[in-house]
């Protein structure tokens, strides 16, 4: 039986831990898009993830391993569709 090479990436392990909407843990973070002290979007291993909330800080961020630690008032989390795109600055504005 020969061996076949996998050429898919294999998928990060993504969790979502929040206690007494105050304080959020959450794994497989790719990327933060952007955060103020009412919204977080990043990119997770399962699509945008929106936090929203009052007073919300990002207390840790290691995109080495993906973890991300807010604290703040929490009100929701979202999972978005990924409009990320594709190609950098050239594919926006040739599209």
């Amino acid at each position: 039986m020969p061996y076949e090479e996998n050429k898919t990436r294999p998928e990060s392990a993504h969790h979502v831990i929040l206690e007494e909407r105050e304080q959020l843990a959450v794994s497989g973070v790719e990327e933060v898009e952007s955060f103020d002290e009412n919204t977080i979007v990043m990119y997770t291993a399962r699509g945008t993830l929106v936090v929203r909330g009052e007073g919300l800080h990002i207390e840790r961020l290691s995109l080495d391993g993906g973890d991300l630690k807010v604290e703040g008032d929490i009100d929701s989390l979202t999972y978005e569709d990924d409009h990320r795109e594709k190609g950098g600055l050239f594919a926006r504005l040739f599209r």
